[in-house]
């Protein structure tokens, strides 16, 4: 328990303590082994990013001789439940220090994709992500987008994002297609109108809805009447409609 409380209060020193200079650290979901030289560096990229806000625990503790098996779910903050893992710990103690420890996780709640689990595991381990980096990865991702909303530019692209939140395209690739279960601009098209549709109720009644699309940063009107159409299941015009006799 001392070990997962380190995690959540991100305590790399106290980790470390914890354990024994040559810990066989194995993470099955990349399907490597973590050298020592690397172990720091990884424990630190690999904790959660607020407390426990990506990370609860599922099962109570429970020991077999001289293992402790910790069992907890990861859920990708802001995906509205689109994607979660469940992982499993098992820890081996000798002389009050941890010498070995096994990680499992598994990709579970995904929607909108055929992807197996075993290929989703196998791309991950190849863009070098654990389950808990994913989890870091997809919180700051979409923090970015809510917070500096760049899908307002219509120049976006991912290269673009890519350089403000420090991740690979790869990487942000992979997140998309596998988590979200849409593509680059499918998403940043999302984001754009959803955007519109909450500035609908306080724009004046003059604006022009070809005016508020390109506000939000469609380039093409076509690609916005298709995504509003989709989004919606009306043209803009009878959403408006809708909207007036509704109030």
């Amino acid at each position: 328990m001392r070990y997962h409380q380190a995690w959540r209060r991100r305590d790399i020193d106290t980790l470390l303590t914890l354990l024994d200079p040559q810990v066989e650290y194995n993470d099955f979901f990349q399907g490597r082994r973590i050298a020592q030289h690397e172990l720091r560096d990884y424990l630190l990229s690999s904790m959660p990013a607020a407390g426990d806000e990506t990370q609860h625990y599922i099962d109570r503790l429970r020991v077999d001789g001289d293992t402790a098996f910790l069992q907890y779910q990861v859920t990708l903050r802001g995906t509205q439940g689109l994607v979660s893992f469940q992982a499993c710990e098992a820890l081996t103690v000798h002389a009050g220090r941890i010498v070995r420890v096994n990680e499992h996780s598994m990709l579970v709640g995904q929607k909108g994709t055929t992807t197996s689990k075993s290929a989703t595991r196998v791309a991950s381990s190849r863009l070098g992500l654990s389950a808990r980096q994913l989890s870091l990865l997809a919180s700051d991702l979409l923090q970015y987008f809510k917070d500096h909303k760049p899908y307002l530019n219509p120049e976006l692209d991912m290269a673009q994002v890519a350089a403000a939140t420090g991740y690979t395209r790869n990487q942000i690739s992979f997140f998309l297609n596998q988590v979200l279960g849409c593509s680059f601009y499918q998403h940043i098209n999302q984001l754009r109108l959803r955007h519109l549709l909450g500035q609908l109720e306080s724009v004046i009644s003059t604006t022009r809805i070809d005016e508020l699309a390109r506000a939000a940063g469609f380039r093409s009107l076509s690609t916005f009447y298709r995504c509003f159409r989709e989004e919606t299941g009306l043209s803009p015009k009878a959403y408006l409609e809708r909207s007036a006799h509704a109030i």
